[in-house]
């Protein structure tokens, strides 16, 4: 798995382009104790994801928390530092045609709604606070999805249907063949798309402030071997993602989760909760078992 180099340690690094990362991808930010690889990183971290569990692609790199959450469920062997590499806040990320007519959040119960997979991070945030903050059942929704989940162990609940292969959630929700679609980043701009949830963005920051936290997309996992092996190597990739961030625009951190586990817990606690709610774990993890003795010292 390990390579070294001049006594250099070579990682393969799945890490996308993100303000917060730039600096390391850069080489503004560098060690003589470990290189973090990126050349065979995907332009979209999440494209890795399932390469990196399922066929040991990479020793490091950003990983989905709900696919973190499967892969410690599984007995895979990564373990997260306490450092998110990207979050959001995600009340924005479910829209409807409002040509076809205005939806509320629980008009949604009893039709059909596309998300990418149903395991995805953005649509169990957004599932929770749908659930939580507005009454939906969750239960009650057809969630229609394009691909699988990112573990070869993990399957979707009894409510979820595949469609049809190169479908575009985008065009199914315009044209009405989905009541709603959960899409995040690839959320088209297009005048007939309304949030589902009303007054997204203020809702989203009254929630936040209420629950004083951002939720996390991803965070930065390495290989357990690496942190048995090589704790100093682990310290030196974390002050490699602090100083990184550290050099990225004060704006782009605005919606970042803060780095450390304390700081952390309560977001990582709902996520498992939330996780474990939508029937994506089969367990409700603790927080400290998302960490072991080297990754949970790490302290700005």
């Amino acid at each position: 798995m390990l390579t070294q180099s001049t006594q250099r340690l070579m990682l393969r690094t799945n890490i996308a382009d993100y303000p917060n990362t730039r600096a390391i991808r850069e080489g503004r930010v560098s060690s003589p104790l470990v290189n973090l690889d990126v050349s065979a990183a995907p332009k979209s971290a999440h494209d890795g994801f399932k390469p990196m569990i399922r066929d040991d692609a990479f020793d490091a790199g950003e990983l989905a928390i709900v696919t973190y959450l499967q892969a410690r469920i599984y007995g895979k062997p990564y373990v997260m530092l306490p450092v998110p590499v990207l979050g959001r806040l995600q009340h924005h990320c479910i829209g409807f045609n409002r040509e076809l007519g205005h939806l509320d959040p629980k008009d949604i119960e009893g039709r059909k709604v596309g998300v990418r997979t149903y395991a995805q991070t953005t649509g169990l945030w957004v599932r929770g606070i749908l659930q939580h903050e507005y009454g939906v059942d969750i239960d009650k929704v057809q969630w229609m999805t394009i691909g699988d989940g990112h573990l070869a162990e993990y399957d979707d609940p009894s409510n979820c249907e595949r469609l049809p292969a190169g479908s575009s959630l985008a065009k199914l929700m315009l044209d009405g063949e989905l009541a709603a679609a959960i899409m995040g980043m690839e959320m088209p701009s297009d005048p007939r798309i309304a949030t589902l949830i009303p007054d997204s963005l203020a809702a989203a920051a009254q929630w936040s402030t209420r629950e004083a936290l951002i939720p996390i997309n991803h965070v930065f996992v390495v290989h357990e071997s690496l942190s048995r092996e090589r704790p100093d190597v682990v310290r030196e990739i974390f002050r490699m993602l602090v100083e990184s961030r550290a050099q990225a625009p004060a704006e782009a951190l605005a919606t970042l989760p803060p780095i450390g586990l304390e700081t952390n817990r309560k977001g990582l606690a709902l996520a498992i909760d939330w996780a474990w709610e939508q029937k994506i774990i089969p367990r409700r993890l603790s927080v400290d078992e998302l960490f072991d003795d080297t990754t949970a010292s790490l302290v700005a």
